[in-house]
């Protein structure tokens, strides 16, 4: 077993090796592994306002600073667990909290990641929608 910044993996793919070098939420902590036309792919009933594609490292920080807004600066990632499949796709669970007003809560979340010549082409973020946890960290 392996450890992608704590959390476990039972074979170190090198895709999975290639996320390490990210910070949990900080997808563009990483450049140089980001594709010039990295496309972040964002759907949540919850902020309609975040809908879209953010193309390129500024596109995907942009979304982040507006997440950071929306959430008066609350939003974590705590990943769970990721598996490679095939030799360019790697499925994430993460459990993200946040507030949205006064109401805390964190949902589980599934990140598609699709890597082309050791670099992040496309991700795909799928939040839970209908099942959410009350008070911040998972359960």
């Amino acid at each position: 077993m392996h450890s992608l910044q704590g959390i476990l993996v039972n074979d170190l793919h090198p895709n999975i090796a290639l996320l390490q070098q990210l910070k949990p939420g900080d997808i563009t902590s990483a450049p140089e592994i980001l594709a010039d036309d990295v496309v972040f792919h964002y759907y949540n009933p919850k902020l309609p306002e975040l809908h879209g594609d953010y193309v390129g490292a500024s596109g995907i920080r942009s979304f982040f600073e507006k997440l950071a807004l929306e959430t008066k600066g609350t939003f974590r990632v705590n990943p769970v667990s990721a598996t490679a499949e095939g030799d360019e796709l790697v499925v994430m669970h993460t459990v993200n909290t946040l507030a949205l007003g006064e109401d805390e809560f964190s949902v589980d979340v599934v990140l598609i990641w699709r890597i082309v010549d050791n670099r992040i082409k496309e991700i795909w973020d799928i939040p839970s929608l209908y099942t959410t946890h009350s008070g911040q960290g998972p359960d």
